[in-house]
């Protein structure tokens, strides 16, 4: 046992060696004897994968606060054991197990149950019965049991809408409606999206009545009117999310219509690309693309109407044998253009297309066969596309990682409105009947949204719309804020004018579920001084000690929270797949100080404002953070910031009774501000210097080489000037030489020239030069323009998941802030670079959840 802790004396009997030796020997056996238990299978999986398990030690040098962040992190993973198996160890107790299985049998059961409802309703023979029974009654006596059930149902709904509960019961029956939409909220079908509907309507309706009923302070004026404010900011928000409900409870999901077999049944089509100030190397890549559609050529009639009468389109035009229309003035903008095309020709259907959404051959076949079953069908509206990214996606480096904020409406909300037959016309990637057009007196001026206007009066006058969910074209989205944000003024303004002059609420000729959506949509935009209310509110109390909600705290936490989380969960069953929890809020907040004022204006005086063009395909140097556009935002922040420092003064200072309101306050106060954040975070411009947007793709394709040796590959992205191939052979080629890109298109291959811009490994990047006309239009049509560009561009898009939206909104809100500190003079930050170093080194403390475990033996698979 001596020898074995000082192994240096039996050393040195052993090989009669001098003491220093001995002592250094036995040294190296005690390191080896220690490290060498390192080697275990348990060590080596934490030391093998240490960016994993420590991401924020990670390419960090060491400091003294190390030791305390490793226990800390390690802490942490012990108490959420992120890499615990789902299935179950045997070291589990076996009461443990028992009851995780229970759990999961009773959970399968009941989603199975409610899965299967409707089809065992269907073949139940009492059911059956019933509807014989049914059936066998008289108009009026149905009439009599719908009223009667009706009735029975609305007084239940009644009762528990307005039943006034104290704590224990509010809390009671919260927590089942709750457990309730939680455990249906995965189970597939639409079943259980309408019995969340219904349950967080029930929620909500309670929370306004309770609002309306017992939080005002009449004895006060200033909380008087300070709640009142708050009070109507809240009812619009509930009115749109029940308006929300109905319009989108069921969405349809058309398929496209097949078209006859014999093409001379087929409608003469104008397809129409109206252009103002763009520039010609936008439009040509449209009308190269147009050109390629499938339709018979005596049939298709392509124009450029150019309201800006430039000689370099109308010489363009010429060159690819296109229409070229052009009028003396610009009355009505772009209304007047086609208005005033319209009238020099004479197609059976008209497809709109702004000059730069570039369609897929197959557009037309998609679209138009509706035409030829509905002689009433006037509209079938397509996807609005977009295949570079919105000022969100790029500023906040999500671009094709999740839903863009344009998401939502072609995804959800278009779908949801063609079962109601109001799918909207969107000014772009539409096809319309030319005879309902004539029969409205053309398209509508009197707004500036001549696109919604439209769709409503052709449902005013009895003509059907149709909604396909297919993207049969892309386009360029805004390149800044600033332009996002003039365009979002334009659509508010004129759905206000519309809402005003035109009000689908009023009127004859639609039908119940048409004015409820075309009213959602118009209200939709008027949300800027609500979210302003929002964001501003917990200030009256901490500012002007006004009890904007005159209650107990912990009552309001009883009904406020319920409110919010039945939302957010049925908003999330409903639009996961096409907006991601929160990210509505930073959207709003970016637009609403800048939508407020214009759509008040229009309210009040609705033919004030005017028609703007949307800028597309512009440049951006270097990047930088738009002062003028986050003025607004950083005002708001300054509030907040405000309001906390009088909350801390009010925590000291103020009545104990308070405390908890306070608190309350402070919380709404740092959500508001991490909101803000986020839109400050937009508003740091990314660098963008790209000509020419690239597509990332995966197709088939070759190179040729000059000496005529060809070698296969996969094109992993293409854009107007170049093209990116990764070849199956090493190849070693010098940049700048000569090289053909080889395509295919249906039976038929395409040949095109360029040189070397990039050659690593297998991996070679092309730019074009020198392509002749008719190649340029082949390129299109082989790229942009095939058939299946832009079918699976969201196949990355994870689940919506509500709590970590929310995580990943409350980060945001931080870096916004921290994006602004990097704007800042110089002088500012170093005055503010102490207090933000000691924040940084408080926060580098704190753990961070571990990244997923890499799937053994699974190829890596890049992102297309």
């Amino acid at each position: 046992m001596i020898a074995r802790v000082f192994p240096y004396v039996h050393l040195r009997r052993r090989y009669d060696c001098a003491p220093p030796v001995a002592l250094l020997l036995a040294t190296m056996s005690a390191l080896a004897w220690l490290l060498l238990r390192l080697e275990s299978p348990n060590w080596r999986a934490v030391l093998d994968q240490p960016k994993r398990w420590y991401p924020q030690l990670t390419n960090k040098a060491p400091s003294l606060g190390d030791p305390v962040r490793y226990a800390v992190q390690s802490l942490w993973l012990l108490l959420v054991r992120p890499d615990r198996p789902r299935a179950w160890t045997l070291s589990t107790p076996a009461w443990l197990k028992a009851v995780g299985a229970l759990y999961l049998r009773l959970w399968t059961r009941i989603g199975k149950v409610l899965e299967e409802l409707p089809r065992r309703a269907e073949a139940s023979q009492q059911i059956r019965q019933s509807s014989r029974w049914w059936k066998g009654l008289d108009r009026h006596n149905q009439r009599l049991v719908n009223a009667a059930i009706g009735v029975v149902a609305f007084i239940f709904t009644l009762l528990c809408i307005t039943e006034p509960f104290g704590y224990v019961a509010q809390l009671v029956f919260v927590l089942l409606l709750w457990g309730l939409a939680m455990l249906v909220r995965r189970v597939p079908g639409r079943f259980p999206t309408l019995l969340m509907v219904v349950l967080s309507t029930i929620v909500s309706c309670r929370y306004l009545w309770w609002r309306y009923t017992s939080t005002l302070n009449w004895n006060q004026p200033l909380d008087l009117v300070c709640g009142m404010i708050l009070l109507v900011a809240e009812t619009y928000s509930w009115v749109v999310l029940i308006l929300g409900y109905i319009q989108t409870c069921w969405p349809l999901g058309r398929k496209p219509a097949p078209l006859p077999r014999d093409t001379r049944l087929w409608p003469s089509v104008d397809l129409l690309i109206p252009t103002y100030n763009e520039d010609l190397s936008i439009v040509r890549g449209t009308v190269y693309a147009a050109m390629g559609i499938d339709w018979p050529a005596d049939k298709l009639n392509i124009c450029i109407l150019d309201d800006g009468r430039r000689e370099s389109f109308r010489q363009f035009a010429a060159e690819v044998g296109v229409g070229y229309i052009t009028r003396s003035d610009n009355r009505h903008a772009k209304a007047g253009n086609l208005n005033h095309a319209l009238k020099q020709l004479n197609g059976e259907l008209v497809a709109l297309f702004d000059c730069d959404h570039i369609p897929v051959r197959s557009f037309l076949q998609v679209t138009t066969g509706g035409f030829l079953r509905d002689p009433k069908l006037a509209l079938v509206q397509t996807p609005h596309h977009f295949l570079s990214p919105d000022p969100f996606e790029r500023n906040l480096n999500v671009f094709r990682e999740q839903p863009n904020e344009g998401e939502l409406f072609y995804g959800l909300i278009q779908d949801g409105n063609d079962m109601w037959n109001a799918a909207f016309f969107c000014g772009s990637c539409a096809v319309l009947r030319r005879s309902a057009l004539d029969a409205i007196g053309g398209f509508a001026v009197e707004t500036v949204t001549e696109d919604a206007h439209t769709a409503l009066r052709l449902h005013r006058n009895g003509w059907n719309s149709a909604y396909i969910k297919v993207p049969q074209a892309a386009g360029l989205a805004t390149e800044s804020l600033s332009a996002h944000i003039g365009q979002r003024i334009r659509w508010a303004r004129g759905m206000a004018q519309i809402f005003r002059t035109d009000n689908p609420l009023l009127g004859k000729g639609l039908s119940f579920f048409q004015r409820i959506c075309y009213a959602n949509a118009m209200m939709h935009f008027l949300a800027g001084l609500p979210r302003l209310v929002f964001l501003m509110a917990p200030l009256a109390f901490l500012f002007l000690h006004a009890y904007i909600i005159y209650a107990p705290a912990l009552m309001i936490l009883l009904y406020v929270l319920p409110h919010m989380i039945h939302a957010s969960l049925t908003n999330s069953r409903m639009q996961g797949a096409y907006r991601r929890t929160f990210w509505g809020e930073v959207y709003e907040t970016v637009l609403a100080w800048y939508i407020a004022r214009p759509t008040t204006v229009a309210l009040l005086n609705p033919k004030k404002g005017k028609f703007n063009v949307t800028a597309k395909g512009g440049l951006m140097e270097q990047n930088q953070f738009d002062w003028k556009i986050a003025q607004p935002y950083l005002l708001l922040a300054l509030l907040n910031i405000a309001g906390l420092g009088f909350a801390v003064w009010r925590l000291i200072c103020g009545p104990r009774d308070e405390i908890v309101t306070v608190v309350v306050s402070i919380l709404w106060v740092a959500y508001n501000l991490l909101i803000i954040g986020g839109a400050v975070a937009v508003a740091a411009e990314v660098r963008q210097v790209r000509q020419t947007h690239r597509v990332y793709v995966k197709l088939p394709a070759a190179v040729r080489l000059e000496s005529g040796h060809c070698y296969p590959g996969m094109l992993q992205d293409y854009s107007d000037g170049g093209a990116g191939i990764q070849l199956d052979t090493s190849l070693s080629l010098a940049v700048g030489g000569s090289i053909s890109l080889m395509m295919q298109r249906g039976t038929r291959e395409f040949l095109f020239p360029g040189y070397i811009s990039r050659s690593h490994k297998n991996f070679i990047g092309i730019s074009f030069t020198g392509l002749n006309a008719q190649q340029k239009i082949d390129f299109v049509q082989c790229t942009f323009a095939r058939a299946d560009a832009w079918l699976n561009w969201n196949e990355n898009f994870t689940p919506d998941r509500p709590l970590h939206s929310l995580v990943d909104i409350l980060k945001l809100g931080g870096t916004g802030y921290y994006r602004l500190y990097e704007y800042l003079p110089a002088w500012i930050r170093r005055i503010a670079g102490p207090p933000l170093r000691m924040l940084r080194w408080v926060v580098s403390f704190l753990p961070r959840m571990p990244a997923a475990a890499p799937i053994p033996n699974s190829p890596s698979v890049s992102a297309p």
